[in-house]
């Protein structure tokens, strides 16, 4: 699977989705383009795709959800990294955003962007979908971004730093703070090209069971990853003395545990054949990687 054509196509819509740098107040402008073209991987748009791919929708179609969820993503680590929360310096090796533009200005950077990806969804995708697809995708952002998905683990994973905690607890972490906007990702393609109840469900499932495995290899590389390939410091979790997979079953463990959730995901999609070729190999690169 060639990523580098489709990553492109997802830079060049996001691009067309955002205001110039140049547009008044263009300090905000700046900020908000400097880390949503700061080199990220595109997972979520590249899932999000994927996922819309098994049931026929076009790329063209796919990239307003697609680049929507990327914006809501990148507000989350701008977040993520203020001094309030993680207190990261660095992010994809250059400075955070906080530490270019400041605390007020990064925080109204990613208001902008979840704003924004709203804005996207209720807008371009109707070009091409009905009211009632508009309404479910942006349902669907909502519930994945919110206290029931993403900002719900991050709450828990806030209030679980320096606590021994359970695996439950240590899964409903990550399922909502990752795997809920990659589920949101998966189920938006399959909205978009009107998937039956039980081929959402069955989208559903493994794209829990990929954001799962995705982390679990994320808390992985925390430990043995090279830093200069993941644009970060190495140890942050340690030091934060936050809830990881290997804190709490070791390396080996949590490595056959990702290996684990990767077959389990990937059994999720026999039934949909050669049209899940494409996300079949995205997932083994999700959780087959280096950084």
């Amino acid at each position: 699977m060639d990523l580098v054509p489709l990553i492109k196509e997802v830079d060049v819509a996001l691009d067309r989705y955002l205001p110039a740098e140049s547009a008044y107040p263009a300090e905000i402008h700046r900020a908000v383009r400097y880390s949503v073209f700061a080199g990220g991987k595109r997972l979520r748009p590249l899932l999000t795709i994927a996922g819309a791919e098994v049931f026929g929708v076009t790329l063209a179609r796919a990239l307003p959800a697609a680049c929507a969820i990327e914006m809501v993503h990148t507000y989350s680590l701008i977040h993520d990294d203020l001094p309030a929360l993680d207190n990261d310096d660095f992010r994809r090796g250059r400075p955070s955003n906080h530490k270019m533009f400041g605390e007020a200005m990064a925080i109204l950077a990613g208001d902008a962007l979840l704003t924004r990806a709203f804005e996207l969804l209720a807008t371009e995708t109707a070009r091409w979908f009905p009211p009632k697809t508009v309404v479910r995708l942006v349902a669907e952002l909502g519930r994945a971004a919110g206290t029931a998905g993403m900002i719900g683990g991050q709450v828990v994973d806030i209030l679980s730093e320096g606590k021994k905690v359970s695996a439950e607890t240590l899964d409903y972490i990550h399922r909502h703070k990752t795997g809920a906007l990659f589920a949101c990702c998966l189920r938006s393609g399959a909205i978009m090209g009107g998937a039956r109840r039980a081929e959402l469900e069955r989208l559903t499932r493994f794209a829990e069971k990929i954001g799962l495995a995705f982390q679990v290899v994320d808390d992985i590389l925390d430990i043995t990853g090279d830093a200069r390939k993941l644009g970060k410091k190495t140890g942050a979790d340690r030091e934060r003395q936050k809830a990881t997979y290997p804190a709490l079953y070791g390396l080996e463990k949590a490595r056959k545990l990702a290996d684990a959730l990767l077959e389990e995901a990937l059994a999720e999609l026999a039934p949909f054949g050669d049209s899940a070729q494409n996300l079949k190999a995205l997932s083994r690169l999700l959780v087959c990687r280096e950084a």
